[in-house]
């Protein structure tokens, strides 16, 4: 019998050296934003969709802005038998407008360096806040301010 994969897909947009995360109502912590590959889509497709559908109808961004930056196998939070390959993506711009919650979604967040990391989800506790910190994409914006006024 073959292992059920599920893909998974997440987009990173970043602000003054913060990631933004959102808290679906439906669960604990926070979590990308992004949500499952639906049968006929592509990864990219997927992500776009989502970003559109989590960030409401105010939130503006350029879809062509999307790049593809790291994949990953592993088990989901929401369910511990269950594996995911999650695709991430960066967005290479601003995201502009204003993001409203919804019916799935609590809050936003910008999550930075400073932030507790025990109210992310796994995926972004072990995988993608650590690749962001080593890429330079989350940092302190006073330190790294005060490294240029030197």
């Amino acid at each position: 019998m073959q292992e059920k994969v599920i893909d998974v897909v997440g987009t990173m947009f970043f602000k003054d050296g913060k990631l933004l995360i959102d808290k679906p109502r439906k669960r604990p912590t926070f979590q990308m934003i992004g949500g499952s590959v639906e049968s006929g889509e592509t990864a990219l497709q997927a992500a776009i969709r989502e970003c559109h559908e989590e960030l409401g109808d105010y939130a503006i961004f350029d879809e062509d802005n999307f790049e593809f930056v790291m994949d990953f196998y592993e088990i989901a939070t929401s369910d511990q038998t269950t594996k995911i390959h999650f695709y991430i993506f960066k967005y290479n711009g601003e995201l502009k407008g204003e993001v409203t919650t919804s019916d799935e979604i609590e809050n936003f967040m910008w999550f930075g360096l400073n932030d507790d990391i025990s109210i992310l989800s796994n995926t972004l506790k072990n995988e993608v806040v650590p690749y962001c910190i080593q890429k330079g994409l989350i940092y302190n914006l006073e330190i790294d301010s005060k490294k240029k006024n030197i």
